[in-house]
């Protein structure tokens, strides 16, 4: 079986440098807030280009404590694309404040800049944009409406680690960025983890407190906050495979590039990539200069009959996967939201199954994937 993704197989390409930097770690004695945390947070935000980095608990709490930072609460809306993760919808609610969901594009799955102006009310604080399965969302037209609009651009960069709009990376494009290190992203520690960057040196330190139980030194506290770190050891082992994410992406995107130019079934419809994305940051490899790219954090296919081709693929023993299956209007957790059509989404998350693409495939995988779709009939 070809597995969606090998996490062993994955990081044992690492694996001496992360038994080193872990060991290090331990043997420094420190193991929350220390020297590996700080140099990560630095090696990141210097990464993406941003002055500031809050390194948390997780990606979920990065864009609930940019939110809560922000005061953002009750009677406040916040723009979100409809078919997000459910992350972040939950981030918006938790702090008391209400998503208001707005269509995706069909072709880039990402939220549709020009179907966003009539969802801005007087209460409309925020709008996020996620930058779903690795490829940046149209940002200049979404700053364009929040600076109109008088609106704080938060970016949700939980699927786009190294990724670059016109040139600029993920996490330097809004006012403030929420990044997930969950084990399976493109840059992954080994459990949970998140970070929070900006360019705002003030949110930064409120930021900073809210996430240390509020504190702006040992035992005295300013805010009420919460307790949301990320770990010494996460940050050393993420500082190892932070030197490895570009070539890493690179790899990401030389097998998307093979399944865009070799997939050719008139039942399977590829992703598409938009103008913005241009010019990734590697300077070695198969990418012509100025050629459209993401990172490749998902390689999504639809097709009209999903299940039956998840069968199909996993009787030719791929491992597949999909991201999402139910949209996030038709969840339990959002029953208010139930009676509520959103058509593109729907059709999206009916539609979507996602293939392997992941630097620990071999080039004889990713054919027989390749020649396997070919072969598929409805």
């Amino acid at each position: 079986m070809i597995s969606f993704m090998d996490l062993y197989k994955i990081n044992q390409r690492y694996r001496k440098e992360i038994d080193e930097a872990v060991k290090r770690t331990i043997d420094s004695g420190w193991y929350l807030l220390g020297k590996e945390y700080d140099s990560f947070c630095k090696n990141f935000a210097d990464f993406c280009g941003t002055k500031y980095a809050v390194g948390v608990a997780n990606g979920l709490d990065a864009l609930k404590l940019i939110i809560r930072a922000y005061g953002f609460g009750a009677g406040d809306e916040i723009i979100v694309p409809a078919n997000t993760f459910i992350a972040s919808m939950l981030a918006v609610s938790e702090n008391g404040a209400a998503p208001v969901l707005v269509e995706p594009d069909i072709c880039s799955y990402n939220i549709n800049p020009d179907l966003i102006a009539e969802k801005i009310t007087p209460k409309t604080k925020a709008i996020m944009a996620v930058h779903l399965y690795g490829q940046t969302a149209q940002m200049d037209k979404i700053c364009a409406l929040a600076k109109k609009y008088n609106l704080k651009v938060i970016e949700d960069c939980a699927q786009a680690h190294g990724a670059v709009y016109k040139g600029k990376m993920a996490g330097n494009l809004g006012d403030a960025a929420a990044f997930s290190f969950y084990p399976g992203k493109n840059l992954g520690a080994l459990g949970d983890g998140g970070m929070v960057l900006t360019n705002d040196e003030s949110l930064f330190e409120k930021i900073k407190c809210l996430a240390n139980y509020g504190g702006i030194k040992k035992y005295e506290y300013i805010y009420k906050g919460v307790n949301s770190r990320l770990s010494d050891i996460c940050a050393a082992v993420l500082n190892v495979k932070l030197k490895y994410l570009k070539e890493d992406n690179l790899r990401r995107f030389e097998i998307a590039k093979y399944y865009r130019t070799n997939i050719k079934n008139p039942f399977i419809i590829l992703p598409q990539i938009y103008d913005g994305n241009i010019a990734i940051p590697i300077s070695h490899g198969n990418i012509s200069q100025g050629e459209k790219v993401h990172v490749w954090y998902l390689f999504v296919v639809r097709t009209k009959n999903r299940d039956k081709l998840q069968k199909y693929l996993s009787e030719n023993e791929i491992q597949t996967l999909i991201h999402y299956p139910i949209a996030p209007h038709k969840q339990i957790a959002y029953k208010e939201w139930n009676n509520l059509s959103f058509p593109i989404t729907e059709q999206i998350h009916n539609e979507v199954l996602s293939i392997p693409c992941n630097p620990s495939l071999s080039d004889a995988e990713v054919k027989k994937i390749t020649e396997t779709i070919n072969n598929y009939k409805e």
